[in-house]
């Protein structure tokens, strides 16, 4: 199995977060497969005094990975993220890190389940397991993440790896430099928010040809045919680089 894809099944073992409560709240809708039931736990969680980032996590990788955002009456993962930020007022970068630390939590739950992970062992380390499954023993990995804490293991998933090389792209006010060479410049006319949109169509060109990627460009109606756009060009990567 690649390791980018999220197991579909949740037979087996459960998690420890099985009957854990937090002022009144139960987390036992972990183990539910009624998508009212999940979402509404994950809502009552995010009002609760004390998260637990493991089970909500848990709760919306299942919605993900069962497609039970469907019985929800939306159309993607997406739609109900959106939903579900704007209804509880939290971030979307929020909602996307506990939903990757839930799948990563299902991804090595057999692991996790051994070692006795909880959420007091800080469930945001579950989103550098990956890396750190690239470059060291799986049993050492397992014992670090349960024993270090966040800032070292982030520390450990990184080590052995290259050094990034710094990138040679710079904005300086209206012009953007290729190291020390002028590449463009913009308009002291073009108003903030065109001159941002359009600085950042090079910047990420410049940063493309730096690594020798290609940068492909089209264009779109709307924020919404982007969204929709930006979900299935994901999803075809991923199928083109895992046949390779």
């Amino acid at each position: 199995m690649s390791k980018n894809v999220i197991p579909n099944q949740y037979d087996g073992p459960r998690p420890p977060v099985k009957r854990i409560s937090s002022q009144g709240i139960s987390l036992d809708y972990t183990n539910s497969d009624d998508a009212s039931e999940i979402d509404a736990g994950i809502r009552e969680t995010i009002k609760g005094v004390r998260l637990s980032i493991l089970a909500m996590g848990i709760g919306l990788a299942k919605i993900k990975a069962k497609g039970l955002y469907v019985d929800l009456k939306f159309h993607s993962m997406m739609d109900y993220l959106e939903n579900l930020c704007d209804d509880m007022k939290i971030g979307r970068s929020t909602a996307h890190d506990w939903l990757q630390i839930g799948e990563a939590y299902v991804k090595y739950r057999r692991e996790l389940e051994k070692i006795e992970f909880t959420d007091a062992d800080g469930p945001t380390k579950l989103s550098y397991v990956g890396d750190a499954l690239e470059i060291h023993e799986k049993r050492e990995v397992f014992r670090a993440v349960k024993e270090m804490n966040l800032r070292a293991f982030q520390q450990f998933s990184k080590k052995g790896k290259p050094a990034e090389k710094p990138s040679k792209i710079k904005v300086v006010g209206n012009k953007l430099y290729l190291g020390k060479k002028l590449a463009v410049t913009f308009a002291p006319e073009l108003d903030g928010k065109t001159r941002k949109y359009l600085t950042e169509i090079n910047v990420e060109a410049g940063e493309a040809l730096e690594v020798g990627e290609v940068l492909y460009t089209t264009r779109l109606y709307d924020m919404e045919e982007l969204r929709r756009f930006e979900r299935g060009a994901e999803r075809m990567k991923k199928e083109m680089r895992s046949r390779h």
